[in-house]
């Protein structure tokens, strides 16, 4: 939190389930982190790419946070710190996954020849555009957001996925505001450059595919409707 700013409702209640979860009531550590689970999955996954990985890091994220919960001081919003842990712990399981494949290149794999594609995201939420609801489409836009490169998956992910604003997007990630912005500009373009195709042939005469912009344009908030329940 920046100095000077007066702590909302929220923050003063999760500092007082802190101080009690560290005066040893620790069964309120799930009532803290019960709103950010699914925030902590999705920040896991946009670096493992991979359900079943992101699941066993975001529950070791999840015990990483309650191991060092002495040492969140009210800097920065809780949400934020718990990012920061879930992005460690993701890029770190990408590192040992990267470890353990290049020990065993030498060792033949049953199967090594077929293409191994990662988890799709699941249970996408109702997306109240006509066009949008073709299956066809929708399974683009998973797979684009999917395909994008790691910094610029993460970036779209925290931003317009999960809806943290520059400054938590830029903590979390350790980078500067600036670069926040230069990577999410990156990402929406890369992500309209590949749906053009398909945009251009699902989008409404009478009007621009998004409701108001030009047929083969993304809108800024497209992240808003991938979502996991």
């Amino acid at each position: 939190m920046k100095s000077g700013e007066a702590p909302t409702t929220a923050q003063r209640n999760e500092a007082g389930l802190i101080a009690r979860i560290l005066a040893g009531e620790k069964e309120l550590f799930h009532e803290l982190i019960r709103p950010y689970e699914r925030m902590v999955f999705m920040t896991v996954f946009s670096i493992v790419k991979n359900e079943t990985d992101a699941e066993d890091g975001a529950q070791d994220a999840m015990v990483n946070a309650y191991r060092h919960l002495s040492k969140f001081r009210g800097d920065a919003k809780f949400s934020t710190w718990l990012t920061t842990i879930a992005v460690n712990e993701g890029r770190q399981k990408l590192r040992r996954a990267k470890r353990a494949k290049e020990d065993s290149l030498d060792e033949p794999i049953e199967g090594e020849d077929q293409e191994i594609t990662p988890a799709p995201l699941t249970d996408w939420r109702e997306i109240p555009l006509e066009s949008l609801e073709r299956q066809e489409l929708r399974e683009e836009l998973r797979s684009a957001v999917a395909d994008l490169p790691d910094k610029y998956r993460e970036i779209f992910t925290l931003r317009d996925i999960e809806e943290l604003n520059v400054a938590e997007t830029a903590a979390a990630l350790g980078i500067n505001e600036n670069m926040v912005k230069v990577r999410l500009h990156r990402a929406r373009m890369m992500l309209q450059k590949r749906l053009a195709p398909i945009l251009k042939t699902t989008a409404p005469a009478r009007k621009g595919f998004w409701g108001g912009c030009h047929g083969t344009e993304l809108p800024a908030r497209v992240g808003s409707h991938l979502r996991l329940h």
